[in-house]
């Protein structure tokens, strides 16, 4: 049980989107420039559910992001572009997406040092796959060559609106958390997971077979999906998800703190 008057926990969030901006708004403005951007559903989903974000570059060096772990409970990978193959051991294909090997480098990297100090860990979308890569895991490069064009898996509805099923394993993490054997989830994806990584077990499939989410076996809280569960923040059982993310955020927190020594 997590005390009431504990302070809420730092949340790392990725940014994932690079981009260019071709004019400046004003003449007093800033200069053109590439600039990072990151969804603000994001932090409004951890925000409502009781962390505070803190939103992370892309650092290059691994010293750098080692350090950030030390200030922060949990660690949120956030949706963007593909990821690049090279990461994985595997050529590109023709309809891969822009990619950024800094960012992959910088993502993976924070992933594998999370992962080691058991620092709860959400991945969405790219997050979830990197995720899966960090853990030695590889991606379908373009889900309609595998798995054709049943299922939208790139919709063109709103992100608040969901678009397929997910059938989700009982005995599972996010299962529990959601409260349910099947939910609803929206998709902006054409890549997904392909081999899963070591130590890490299925736990949600599309009615394609498209691998929907996963989390370890090993670790307290680390747990991919491959929806944007921060678009439908505003439906309780995808809530839950950020939820439970937080409390283990809380629970991780707590136990640091209680080993440190007393000032």
């Amino acid at each position: 049980m997590i005390a009431t008057s504990s302070p809420p926990p730092l949340i790392a969030v990725t940014t994932s989107e690079l981009r260019a901006t071709p004019d400046a708004l004003t003449p007093q403005g800033d200069p053109p420039q590439a600039e990072m951007a990151l969804g603000l559903k994001y932090l409004r989903a951890i925000e409502k559910t009781g962390g505070v974000p803190v939103v992370v570059p892309p650092l290059s060096d691994r010293a750098l992001l080692a350090a950030l772990l030390d200030r922060v409970s949990g660690v949120c990978l956030t949706g963007g572009p593909d990821l690049d193959p090279a990461a994985y051991g595997q050529p590109q294909h023709e309809r891969l997406g822009p990619t950024w090997r800094q960012l992959d480098a910088c993502e993976l990297a924070l992933a594998e040092l999370a992962d080691a100090r058991d620092l709860p860990v959400l991945g969405i979308c790219r997050g979830a796959q990197a995720l899966n890569v960090a853990r030695g895991g590889t991606l379908h490069q373009h889900l309609s060559d595998r798995y054709g064009d049943d299922i939208e898996h790139r919709q063109r509805d709103s992100a608040r609106q969901p678009t397929h099923w997910v059938s989700l394993v009982e005995t599972s993490r996010v299962s529990r958390i959601l409260g349910c054997r099947r939910t609803r989830v929206n998709s902006f994806h054409h890549q997904a997971i392909d081999r899963l990584g070591d130590g890490l077990r299925v736990t949600g499939l599309a009615p394609d077979a498209v691998i929907e989410s996963f989390e370890a076996v090993d670790r307290s809280f680390l747990i991919g999906v491959q929806w944007h569960a921060e678009g439908l923040i505003d439906r309780p059982r995808q809530a839950n998800l950020f939820r439970a993310f937080v409390t283990a955020a809380q629970r991780w927190d707590a136990g640091l703190t209680a080993a440190r020594p007393a000032a």
